[in-house]
Order: structure tokens, then C-alpha cells, then sequence
């Protein structure tokens, strides 16, 4: 079978990383993906049976995307080809093409891989279509971006997308023990080293394998001649945040979206956890900030208006102060709006006006709701018949009709049996009944 070397050049020359060594060669050595690679799944059915279509693997980093596609082509016999979108443009596409047609022509066919796939733009992802939809090759991609957002449409209706998960402890464990039994077997673990190796791996098997083979390689030789990985030997190749984050990516509008759902959700630990996740992760405070002010409007809104008001405050001392005082204020605020009454009265009914809106086009303004600042205007009945509302009763004039001429009056805003919105629910009735008193009285044909 040819590799990808036979190609683009012997990519085995010098020493290989650890993570590149231990690289499984069996579908059966393969850790982790048991959710796609179960004996009742499709992916392991083509693999195993060298049945291959064209797929997408959409994951973490280090979670054996590259792997997965060495084995599909290897399972079938295939001709296996890599591109990088980072590197590889329309001309190494063309490449691949040529040499997948005459490995066609030999009787071989051809597994195309390209990694971080989402980095081709339109035109390159469109370069490969022809070619799947014929059969040149197999194409699988890899990504770590949503491929609803960053393929095109037309090559995703050609590959099934497969969801790969990041690796929990206990699989990044097995990746360095079995790295410890063959690559590294002259290399003693101390208890406890490989548990706090696979957590600040963060689900990242490639990570997991660096930072053993960084530590192996640092490692002290004790009483007994043994090289030793021990406490001293992981503070000195530790880093400070190993958790992902991608700011503008999945990671990020994941979280965002988690932190927003527990606030709304009332749960000011979980809201709490989500911030601070973020921020571990290097979000801007201001981003959050913003955010927060936004749940104050959608989730709580009249029902506690405090909210808007504690949000807001929270959003200028991180203006003011900067961190920590402003990323303090922020948790302040998330925590009190978690533990406010709720109400998206308010968000719904800005959503149905909107609606309303859209529907019933530029309707005039009722010449009774214009004002008229000049005589002119005054003639032509602006302002006439207007009731001021501090000279009626109560300040409010009953019956008056705010709505465009030809359209009916709506309700948008309806005040939930919480919080404030309790008190505005009661005042609305009210003032409902004055309403239909007075129409009653003078216009009965608008009840």
C-alpha cells in the first residue's frame, strides 16, 4: 500500500515524537470513540470491512482524527494521500488528483486526507466535489471547527459527519501506560503522576504522550539507578491553563451558551462554573459583561429590574477597575440574576412586535398622535383631539386608542405571576377596566 510519503516526500526521516510512535496500527488498539467505533456502528462496519464513504471527523484536538483515517485506508488496501489546508492550496489538490488516477489505473484506490479542512475556503472545498462525486478517491476531512458553519454545503451532502469526543482520564491513562510498556520502559511513574499528566492533558491524547515524553526525558535517576518521574519532575513542566478554548469557536459560544442557560435556569453554581471556565480559558470580561446584561433583559427583565441595573454597574467597574475588582462585580451580578424571578415576558412581546411590525407595513400616524409645532401642521388637524394624560383622572385617559388608524389594537406583553411583573400584571388590569368602562360609556363599538 502506498503512504502519503510515497507522494509528498518521506515524512519518517529523524527521531518521531512519542505521539507519532505510538500511533495504533489495529483498529482493535485504538482508545477512546466508542460512540462511533462500536461493533454495531457504521464507521467500524466500513472500516473493518474496507466498505469505505467519503466522512467527515469533526473533534478536540488529539483525538485520533488523523489515525482513524490512516486505519479506514489501510483496513481497504487504499492509496493514502495527506494534505494540510494550512499549507496545501488548488495546485496540491490537483496533485493528489492525478496521482489518485493513476493508482485508479493500477487497480488501487485512493483514501484522500485533508486536515483542518475548514481552513479551505469556498472555492478550494469546491475543487474536490467532481472527484467524490466520481469516485477518484475517498475523501475524508478533518476538522475542529462545527462543519455546519465552515464547509460547504455541497461537500457535506457528500461525506457523513462522525462527532468524535475529547478523551476522558481513564483512556488517556491507557495511552501512557502502554507508551510506558514499550517506547518508555525505562521510565518508573510515581503514584499519582499519570492521573495529574491525563488532567492537565484536558482530553487530548497527542498532549498526554508530549508531556510524558517531555517528562521522561527530565526524569532523575534514584537510589536505585531507576530514571523516575516524580513530583518535582511534573511542577517543572507544568503550565498554567491547559484547558481549551477557542475564542470564536465551538469552545467559546459552547460555554457562553452553558453560562446563559444556567443563569436562566436559576442555578448560581453552575453559572459561577461556566464564567470562571471562561475566563480560565482567556475570554475578555467585557465580552461577558455584555452578555450578562443581555440575560438581565431576556430572562429577568420587570420581573426584577435590579437586574438590568446590577448588570450594568458590573459591566463599568470592569471598565473602570479592570480584573479583579470588575471580574468580582461580574460575578456579583451572574449570581444575582441566577437566584432573580424570571421573565421573558418582555423579550417575547419585542419579538411579536417586531412581528406585527413586518406584517402591516408603514402605517400612518393618527393625526391626533402628531404634534404641531407650526400653524400650518395645526391645520391640518396634527394634535387635534389628543387627551394629555396628566389632565385626566389618575394621569391616564381611558379609552384613548395609541395605534395606527386601520389597526386593531394587540397585545404583546404579558406579565408573568413573578417578581415585580406580579405588581405591572395587576396595574394593566386596571387600567383594562377604566379602558373598557369608558368605552362602554362613549364608544361601544371599539369593545
Amino acid at each position: 500500500m502506498l503512504q502519503d510519503s510515497d507522494l509528498f516526500g518521506d515524512a519518517t526521516q529523524g527521531a518521531q515524537p512519542l505521539a507519532a510512535t505510538m500511533r495504533p496500527q489495529r483498529l482493535v488498539d485504538f482508545v477512546g470513540q466508542e460512540h462511533v467505533l462500536g461493533s454495531d456502528r457504521p464507521l467500524r462496519r466500513a472500516i473493518e470491512q474496507g466498505n469505505l464513504h467519503s466522512f467527515i471527523l469533526w473533534g478536540p484536538p488529539g483525538v485520533g482524527k488523523t489515525t482513524l483515517a490512516r486505519l479506514a485506508a489501510s483496513s481497504s488496501e487504499a492509496q493514502f494521500i495527506q494534505l494540510s489546508a494550512v499549507l496545501a492550496g488548488v495546485k496540491d489538490i490537483r496533485e493528489a488528483v492525478q496521482a489518485a488516477r493513476g493508482a485508479a489505473a493500477r487497480g488501487l484506490r485512493t483514501v484522500l486526507f485533508v486536515d483542518e479542512v475548514h481552513r479551505f475556503n469556498k472555492s478550494q472545498q469546491d475543487a474536490f466535489l467532481p472527484h467524490v462525486e466520481d469516485g477518484t478517491f475517498v475523501f475524508i476531512g478533518a476538522t475542529t471547527e462545527n462543519p455546519s458553519f465552515e464547509l460547504n454545503s455541497a461537500l457535506l451532502s457528500r461525506a457523513r459527519v462522525y462527532k468524535l469526543r475529547a478523551l476522558d482520564t481513564e483512556q488517556l491513562i491507557v495511552l501512557m501506560e502502554r507508551a510506558l510498556s514499550t517506547a518508555l520502559v525505562d521510565v518508573g511513574v510515581d503514584a499519582g503522576v499519570l492521573n495529574t499528566l491525563a488532567l492537565s492533558a484536558d482530553g487530548d491524547g497527542r498532549r498526554a504522550l508530549a508531556q510524558l515524553e517531555l517528562a521522561a526525558d527530565l526524569a532523575t535517576t534514584d537510589d536505585y539507578g531507576v530514571r523516575r518521574i516524580d513530583a518535582a519532575v511534573l511542577a517543572e513542566i507544568s503550565q498554567a491553563s491547559l484547558r481549551r478554548f477557542d475564542k470564536g469557536g465551538d469552545q467559546f459560544y459552547d460555554q457562553i451558551s452553558a453560562l446563559h442557560k444556567s443563569v436562566r435556569g436559576s442555578d448560581p453554581d453552575a453559572s459561577l462554573y461556566w464564567y470562571a471556565r471562561m475566563l480560565d480559558g482567556g475570554c475578555d470580561p467585557l465580552y461577558i459583561a455584555r452578555r450578562v446584561v443581555r440575560m438581565a433583559s431576556e430572562d429577568i427583565g420587570n420581573a426584577d429590574p435590579r437586574s438590568l441595573e446590577l448588570a450594568l454597574n458590573a459591566w463599568q467597574v470592569q471598565e473602570r477597575l479592570g480584573s479583579p475588582e470588575g471580574e468580582l462585580a461580574i460575578a456579583q451580578a451572574i449570581v444575582y440574576l441566577s437566584c432573580a424571578a424570571k421573565s421573558n415576558a418582555v423579550y417575547l412581546a419585542y419579538k411579536a412586535s417586531q412581528r406585527s411590525v413586518a406584517e402591516h407595513g408603514t402605517l400612518e400616524v393618527p393625526n391626533h398622535l402628531r404634534n404641531a409645532p407650526t400653524q400650518l401642521m395645526a391645520d391640518q388637524g396634527y394634535s387635534k383631539g389628543y387627551r394629555y394624560a396628566h389632565d385626566e383622572p389618575d394621569a391616564y385617559a381611558a379609552g384613548e386608542n395609541y395605534w395606527p388608524e386601520g389597526m386593531s389594537p394587540q397585545q404583546f406583553y404579558t406579565p408573568v405571576d413573578r417578581g415585580l411583573e406580579i405588581r405591572i400584571q395587576d396595574k394593566l388590569a386596571q387600567l383594562k377596566a377604566l379602558d373598557d368602562a369608558h368605552l362602554r360609556e362613549h364608544d361601544p363599538t371599539r369593545l
